[in-house]
């Protein structure tokens, strides 16, 4: 794992921009097709706000997925996470295709058709974050399964998880968080080719240390990246730890 810890949050969020921008452009020289998985979180809005910005990337080459979906919220609520990446970037930009799960219809037929579809070939580029109790996507320690053979299946969400929703300002109050969602599995995250992690802010800093320094287990799910043969970790000085 390649860690890079800036300043500042905008910063952090430029440079992760930036190291994507430059590896889809490396994509496009060898592919017509690049399919990508995104994360929506406040913790992903400034690298969001680069690649929306970018003159460079042939979004017209791109597939874009995204990792999870609340369960029974409506699909046009802003707390929605497709709903949450179209304000921010796939309504921004001409994408080839953009696969979002369904969270609101029958949940097995759900999983079954973003089955297929992720299916259809490799992922070439995940981004994604770390949640406060060390979740990927909504894959929290009760549920992380590093063996899943699942690609989407739904979770119920643990009280930190759901916590973190209200922490971000996403949600007003506890009860307000749906309970239950669809998520990718770990297996499904970490089968993307290279992996874009970004993880700004104080109340991250427990998460990111056991990410980097714990024993890799489900007790802090995030720990597997550690695994991969490509993963960029992006930090602002909060999420790290400052030394002074």
């Amino acid at each position: 794992m390649e860690v890079h810890v800036f300043s500042t949050r905008k910063e952090m969020g430029a440079a992760a921009g930036q190291a994507i921008e430059s590896r889809i452009l490396q994509l496009a020289k060898v592919s017509q097709s690049i399919r990508m998985v995104f994360g929506a979180a406040p913790s992903q809005d400034e690298m969001l706000a680069y690649l929306r910005e970018s003159k460079q990337i042939p979004w017209d080459r791109i597939t874009a997925f995204h990792m999870d979906e609340y369960i029974g919220l409506p699909a046009d609520a802003p707390q929605a996470f497709g709903r949450y990446l179209r304000d921010r970037l796939f309504d921004h930009v001409p994408l080839r295709a953009v696969h979002l799960i369904d969270g609101n219809s029958n949940i097995e037929e759900a999983c079954k058709v973003y089955t297929t579809l992720f299916q259809e070939a490799p992922i070439d580029i995940v981004c994604l974050g770390i949640g406060e109790n060390g979740h990927i996507a909504f894959n929290d320690p009760p549920v992380a399964d590093f063996e899943d053979k699942a690609v989407i299946k739904p979770v119920e969400l643990d009280l930190e998880c759901r916590q973190q929703q209200v922490n971000d300002g996403c949600f007003e109050s506890l009860d307000q968080v749906p309970t239950h969602a669809l998520t990718l599995t770990v297996p499904a995250l970490c089968s993307g080719r290279d992996l874009f992690c970004v993880v700004p802010g104080e109340r991250k800093h427990a998460a990111v240390q056991s990410t980097l320094y714990d024993t890799v287990s489900t007790a802090c799910p995030a720990t597997i990246l550690r695994q991969h043969p490509s993963c960029q970790l992006f930090l602002d000085v909060d999420s790290y730890g400052r030394t002074t």
